[in-house]
């Protein structure tokens, strides 16, 4: 019993002494250079997988949180690491990164001596240390002399790849797409030729596990000659890319090149072949989520300027709803559009959803002051303050590319205003109408706007042409009427045809008399040849349906 409790509080002093040293072990910063080389060997695996998915998804979002912490001289060394000396790009990459590689390290790191254990299993004790020293034995090293030139020199380089994931084409995709990235946040001129080099080298290969990489570095292709004011250029190779991803069956490319030729159109209002672009072209089956919040984006601005503004409303607030959390600045344009096809159906957003409820700050309330000050004209139907924003939030308005949405409300701030006056007074000449809303002489005769407005619908009222005045109808009470009596009676109704379909496309069974003998009745075998022969009978008719 004694040794059994000598051996269990051995073997707890030796848990109690791992803890703390891993209390003591510091933990371990991740450089760039290491999430570089790790993304190469996820790349290896997705090639070795033939495409799977998840492993570009991983790639691509550790980029994007490590593209900050990328530097010149970072990804000098990535590309000297991971590209063979015979491959054609590596020296145009790395003379277009700019950086010079970090130096050698001195010395190689030499490993930890392990700490010795006596034949216990225990770790040795100060006096075995010294013996141990007596005897010619390395002494381990301690904490307290030199820390910090202890862990640099024991800091070990990360790995780079191997010869094998050095000669992956996808690889050098993804070098491109560092380069990219690179000069894109620099915002160098150059990342326009860098970005077609990576176009036409990526077009020599035919690999399904470059879609996801080539999708990528096509949207900063499109990006780097917009931010230069280059996007017409553009065009012609875009369309080019689509039809050859459309040939290959890469969905991605083609929702990405998609939603890019409709931006690009957009950009120089040409939307009549926005839409005839996305009539005919086939949409991919399975889409991702950015691509299609981007897609519902560009077909909410086009049928807004079909003055379709319900179908406007409907994508517009689905690719807000389904816009990344992250994502502010889409989701604050998506505010702006939304804020004005709402005043175009005759809605009046609320405060809150143009101040508190957006996202980003005092930056964001700025932004979306204009439309603030839009709403607040519209909602009490002032046209002389109107005009007085949309001449002071004209640059605004037009970087927006809503000018033409927002002159259009001018019928709806003419049509609430009369609104208001129509309830406000039951008998008013027409030239304090055309006073009270602030019409003009460049505005038309007073008299015509107000029958359109009554033609429309917008207000109950008539007018007398021989005195010039407007004569607002008595408010009558819709419960007095048989209007409730039709409208329930036109549900009901509904709901008794749904009845009596559902009722009449029952089936039942047929009835099959039992037989009393060898001769009476159907066999077994003749029952099993009818109903497959109903069965058939039925896949014709779901044929012909």
């Amino acid at each position: 019993s004694s040794s059994s409790s000598s051996s269990s509080s051995d073997s707890d002093s030796d848990s109690d002494e791992k803890e703390e040293e891993k209390k003591d072990e510091p933990v371990k910063a991740l450089d760039v250079l290491e999430v570089l080389f790790e993304n190469v060997a996820l790349l290896e695996k997705s090639a070795a997988s033939k495409g799977e998915p998840r492993f570009v998804a991983k790639v691509l979002r550790q980029t994007m949180a490590w593209r900050k912490k990328l530097t010149a001289q970072k990804l000098v060394d990535f590309l000297l690491a991971s590209l063979d000396d015979s491959n054609p790009s590596k020296q145009s990459l790395v003379d277009l990164a700019g950086g010079e590689p970090s130096p050698p390290p001195l010395s190689t790191p030499k490993p930890a001596t392990p700490k010795r254990r006596s034949s216990r299993g225990k770790k040795q004790t100060e006096g075995d240390v010294e013996m141990a020293d007596a005897e010619g034995g390395d002494t381990p090293a301690t904490k307290d002399e030199d820390g910090d030139a202890a862990g640099d020199a024991n800091a070990i380089p990360p790995t780079p790849p191997t010869p094998a994931q050095r000669a992956l084409p996808e690889t050098e995709a993804y070098a491109h797409l560092l380069v990219l990235l690179l000069l894109l946040d620099a915002n160098d001129p150059e990342c326009k030729s860098a970005s077609v080099a990576a176009l036409n080298r990526l077009s020599q290969f035919n690999r399904r596990t470059l879609d996801a990489l080539q999708a990528r570095i096509v949207f900063y292709y499109s990006l780097a000659h917009e931010r230069f004011g280059e996007l017409a250029e553009v065009r012609p190779s875009l369309l080019a890319l689509h039809r050859v991803a459309a040939l290959r069956f890469d969905e991605m490319g083609q929702e990405t090149i998609l939603n890019l030729l409709m931006r690009n159109y957009l950009h120089y209002n040409m939307y009549d072949q926005a839409e005839k672009l996305r009539s005919k072209a086939q949409l991919p089956a399975s889409r991702s989520n950015q691509q299609q919040c981007r897609y519902l984006y560009y077909l909410g601005r086009i049928r807004a300027i079909q003055l379709e503004y319900s179908d406007a409303k409907e994508c517009l607030t689905q690719a807000h709803r389904k816009a990344p959390k992250l994502a502010k600045g889409f989701a604050l344009e998506l505010t702006k559009w939304i804020t004005v096809v709402r005043l175009l159906l005759g809605e009046v957003p609320e405060k809150k959803d143009l101040t508190t409820a957006v996202s980003g700050g005092a930056a964001a309330q700025r932004a979306l002051l204009p439309y603030l000050e839009l709403t607040a004209a519209v909602r009490l139907g002032d046209l002389e303050k109107f005009r007085a924003v949309q001449e002071a939030h004209e640059a605004a308005f037009r970087a927006d590319k809503t000018t033409n949405l927002v002159t259009r409300l001018r019928r709806n701030v003419i049509r609430t205003g009369l609104r208001r006056v129509s309830l406000a007074y039951s008998a008013i000449s027409l030239d304090d109408v055309a006073q009270k809303l602030g019409l003009g002489e460049g505005d038309g005769d007073v008299e015509f706007v107000v029958a359109k407005a009554i033609r429309d619908g917008g207000i109950d009222a008539t007018i007398d042409h021989d005195a010039r005045t407007m004569h607002s109808s008595d408010a009558t009470d819709v419960y007095s009427t048989g209007e409730p009596q039709a409208a329930f009676h036109a549900r009901i109704a509904f709901c008794l045809d749904t009845h009596n379909e559902a009722v009449k496309a029952m089936r039942y069974p047929d009835k099959v008399k039992k037989g009393t003998g060898d001769g009476e009745g159907k066999s077994a075998k003749d029952r099993d040849l009818e109903e497959l022969a109903m069965h058939i009978m039925d896949e014709d008719e779901m044929d012909e349906f």
